[in-house]
């Protein structure tokens, strides 16, 4: 394969986590941005709204839009045509950093084959976040992604998970599609040993974020969450007292969810 010329270059730019909170984007993506030709996106509408919020002044027609969706052979071929005709790339997924728990890595991996130069910019990474406020290991640390959804084999999973984390002294990262996060913290609560450190990481850098770790046997003494909406552990509608007391209701929040045994 021929490599590209040496002045391609790859930016992976980071996202926000929470809608329009720009807050934890450094400024100098914004510099990025505007030498990109070109953009390969996780979620093409969304990713237009939030380039549009970073620089007011974007023209979107102005350049080429290109959805990576499951990464099909013709992306790649443009991917890789991209990269040829020496054009400057902009890869971004629907939050978080590229590459990370994302479907831009393979797009990554091809950068490299063909002798582009990959610029990883730093921004928010809920992964990295939830594990940096944890208190738990950050020297040995495994992100697992999703656990299975089947009820057996999620018990299952989370036993292994414990047991190496045991073993190994080593934090197990793992997230759950929204709506099934309460499923989730029921079966970690149901399945964990008493001693092992459960953190929970929601709405990470938006204006209702939680983040709590305790023992499961500390977790397994609070009240479910409350019925009223109004009564929420939602850190915006709720007191400190309140918050202390229930489990949060993660219902449809992004969550990290980590655990040390």
């Amino acid at each position: 394969m021929t490599a590209t010329q040496p002045t391609t270059t790859v930016y992976l730019i980071p996202c926000w986590l929470e809608d329009q909170t720009l807050a934890p984007i450094p400024a100098y993506i914004l510099d990025a941005v505007k030498t990109c030709n070109v953009f390969f996106v996780e979620n093409e509408r969304s990713a237009r709204r939030y380039l549009k919020t970073l620089w007011k002044e974007m023209v979107i027609d102005q350049y080429e839009w290109h959805a990576i969706h499951k990464l099909e052979p013709e992306t790649l071929d443009t991917f890789r045509a991209a990269l040829t005709a020496g054009k400057t790339i902009g890869i971004l997924s629907e939050a978080g950093c590229p590459g990370i728990a994302d479907p831009g890595q393979l797009l990554i991996a091809i950068a490299h084959e063909n002798g582009a130069t990959v610029r990883p910019l730093v921004g928010p990474s809920s992964i990295l976040l939830a594990l940096m406020a944890s208190g738990l290991n950050g020297q040995q640390f495994k992100f697992n992604g999703y656990l299975p959804v089947d009820s057996a084999a999620r018990t299952a999973a989370i036993r292994n998970l414990e047991t190496e984390s045991a073993r190994a002294g080593c934090t197990q990262i793992f997230i759950e599609t929204p709506y099934r996060n309460n499923q989730l913290l029921a079966a970690l609560l149901a399945t964990c040993r008493p001693s092992t450190r459960l953190t929970i990481a929601t709405n990470l850098t938006g204006p209702t974020e939680y983040i709590r770790t305790h023992p499961i046997s500390r977790w397994r003494q609070l009240s479910p969450p409350p019925a009223d909406p109004a009564k929420s552990t939602d850190p915006a509608k709720s007191t400190d007292s309140a918050k202390s007391s229930h489990l949060p209701d993660l219902h449809k929040q992004p969550t990290i969810f980590c655990f040390l045994a």
